[in-house]
């Protein structure tokens, strides 16, 4: 572990900070610094710097609604779907290429109503349509698109209610591709079609050999849980002959997974499915569709390399790839151009949300006055001290080495009970200000390291964010995922304390220790330190993809507030709708309390405590009130 503000000249500016955070690499533009020091959000067109966050939380509080919020800022997930629909379209002009650009966007990356209501609003004059992977969802795709106003894929299991409300779906119009994913599918498709006299479009998912990195690569290769293999793929097309329906094969999926960070295995994956078309429309089948699935990633951190938060590649290069690997393919066997469909997700939405949360406290691990070891105190102490008085530039990693030693067999004798508790302390104090020393000696100690730690780990600062990892960002959790995080403000001054996140569960996975700092990924995050009476405000950003629709109730904290803003080209901004987040009561009931029954049983204890005396009416009304009051409140930390 480097040091993380390796500037050490005397001035700081804001340059330094954006540079510090990666800001210009994983920005894509959409984010900035202004001469104030605060963090800015704009959108294209705008004629200046953007919109102050530290102003956009300003309004947002004098609205009534407290940190943590969650921000969306609609023109980003507006200029995301131009940007990968106008990508596609240049790309094929360019190429020659004689088919059309359809994309649709997989309702699981983000099923909130705002954010799919935005996606039919914003894509409907690209004709962007949506992917389906249950009954809900394809409610919600026939609900949120105008009937012959984009495609609508269905992949995922489908039963005959599913099956036969996207048959009926047709008849008003609606494009709808029913895919294929297992062998069982087929006779329940043939058979619907048949009762209800509607001939389906019929797509079929392929299980691709080629195998991609990240971390879904799982998802990919032989062993891929959905698609069908080369010899059910002919299963198929043979069913589909026998029952004259192979004119109703209109599409090819394939999909290797999310966030695929090499355009190698993309290109792989692209050539292989476009020889599977090939063969399908040999074999008879009209075809006209090629669905690439999802996979466009997002690069977390801005380091444009094949690493699994990352991406060696850009848009424009995306793009432009599949549409010349489909043509080298096709254009050999005079097979027509497909249109190309794919299913990008994540690189739609991550940009458009941001979450907000204030500090509430830090741990800091720096000694206490050294008091002088009692001249009967354990020989250990004194060792410690001996260390601390020898050091020097010459002696660094042996002086580091020794009072980890000596300070882990304090620590056991502690456990064994032959060390006071004020002993121990003194120990941890002594071992802390050697750590300081060592650092303040050379500031390339940071990386020194004893067993699974470094003496950065053992300095650095714990703040305490009012936000949970599990409800607001699961995959820091459950995956490793790294996202950005930076202060909103204060940015024109050096940062002087590394820091870890922890969030405000009582667990100990309920923290974030990965950052993007200087063009990697760090341990620490260099933040400010903090002021009195003053509050500190951080930001996660790219959260915008799967982060909403994995959280749980960790500790019954619920959904955080909403705050949709709309940006003007002037600079100016918009509070275009606010939802609040859950309530105390709102969690309980979802997991099944009834609040009307918890408070009439805390208000029979409260009068039970009345009748014996313990309490006075008065205060019984006092503790009946602050209960009701706990159900309507905030399920985060309140000022």
């Amino acid at each position: 572990m480097t040091d993380t503000t390796s500037n050490t000249g005397d001035t700081w500016s804001v340059d330094d900070s954006a540079e510090l955070y990666g800001l210009n690499d994983w920005g894509c533009g959409y984010f900035g610094i202004n001469t104030a020091g605060e963090m800015t959000v704009r959108a294209p067109g705008m004629t200046d710097g953007g919109a102050s966050l530290p102003e956009l939380i300003k309004g947002i509080r004098e609205r009534g609604l407290d940190m943590p919020v969650l921000l969306r800022i609609e023109n980003l997930l507006d200029a995301q779907i131009s940007a990968v629909n106008n990508g596609f379209n240049r790309a094929i002009e360019d190429a020659g290429y004689q088919g059309e650009y359809r994309g649709v966007f997989p309702i699981k990356v983000n099923q909130q109503n705002q954010i799919i209501e935005e996606i039919a609003e914003f894509g409907e004059r690209f004709n962007h349509g949506l992917e389906a992977g249950s009954k809900a969802e394809l409610l919600i795709a026939l609900a949120s698109l105008k009937p012959g106003r984009g495609y609508i894929i269905c992949n995922g299991y489908k039963d005959e209610e599913f099956i036969n409300l996207g048959l009926g779906a047709q008849k008003l119009g609606y494009t709808i591709f029913f895919v294929v994913e297992t062998p069982a599918e087929i006779p329940l498709l043939i058979d619907c079609s048949r009762k209800s006299g509607i001939r389906p479009n019929i797509g079929v998912r392929i299980k691709l050999a080629t195998k991609v990195g990240g971390h879904w690569a799982e998802t990919s290769g032989d062993r891929s849980i959905f698609g069908l293999t080369s010899n059910q793929l002919v299963d198929l097309v043979d069913a589909l002959k026998q029952h004259d329906m192979l004119d109703c094969l209109r599409l090819l999926h394939s999909h290797l997974g999310s966030q695929i960070p090499n355009i190698r295995d993309i290109r792989a994956s692209v050539m292989e499915a476009s020889r599977y078309y090939a063969e399908l429309v040999r074999e008879g089948a009209p075809m006209g569709n090629l669905d690439l699935g999802g996979g466009l990633a997002v690069d977390y951190f801005g380091s444009r390399s094949n690493r699994v938060n990352s991406m060696n590649y850009s848009l424009d290069e995306y793009c432009a790839d599949l549409v010349e690997v489909i043509m080298s393919v096709l254009d050999p066997l005079d097979v027509p151009h497909p249109h190309i469909v794919t299913e990008s997700g994540r690189a739609l939405v991550a940009y458009g949300s941001i979450l907000l949360f204030n500090i509430l406290d830090v741990t800091r691990f720096e000694p206490h006055k050294l008091d002088a070891v009692a001249e009967f105190g354990h020989e250990y102490l004194g060792y410690l001290s001996d260390v601390l008085g020898n050091l020097s530039e010459e002696r660094l990693q042996e002086c580091y080495n020794d009072a980890v030693y000596y300070r882990d067999e304090l620590r056991e004798l502690f456990r064994r009970g032959q060390l006071s508790l004020r002993d121990r302390s003194l120990g941890e104090d002594y071992f802390l200000e050697i750590m300081q020393q060592v650092r303040r000696l050379d500031p390339g100690a940071e990386d020194y390291q004893s067993d699974s730690l470094t003496l950065g780990d053992y300095l650095a600062d714990i703040y305490y964010g009012n936000f949970s990892v599990f409800q607001s960002l699961p995959d820091v959790w459950a995956i490793d995922q790294v996202f950005p995080v930076m202060p909103l403000h204060r940015l024109g001054e050096k940062p002087d304390r590394n820091a870890v996140l922890a969030d405000i569960t009582c667990d100990c996975d309920g923290k974030i220790d990965s950052f993007v700092v200087n063009g990697d990924i760090q341990r620490v995050l260099p933040l400010h330190r903090m002021k009195e009476d003053q509050e500190y405000y951080l930001g996660v950003f790219l959260v915008g993809a799967y982060q909403e629709t994995l959280g749980d109730l960790h500790n019954l904290l619920g959904d955080t507030h909403v705050v949709s803003v709309r940006l003007h080209e002037d600079g100016s901004f918009q509070y275009v709708k606010e939802v609040e987040g859950d309530s105390v009561g709102d969690v309980l009931s979802y997991v099944e309390y009834d609040p009307r029954d918890m408070l009439k049983s805390f208000r029979d204890s409260a009068e039970q405590g009345v009748q014996e005396g313990l309490i006075t009416p008065l205060e019984r009304q006092q503790l009946v009130a602050l209960f009701a009051d706990g159900m309507r409140g905030y399920t985060y930390f309140e000022r």
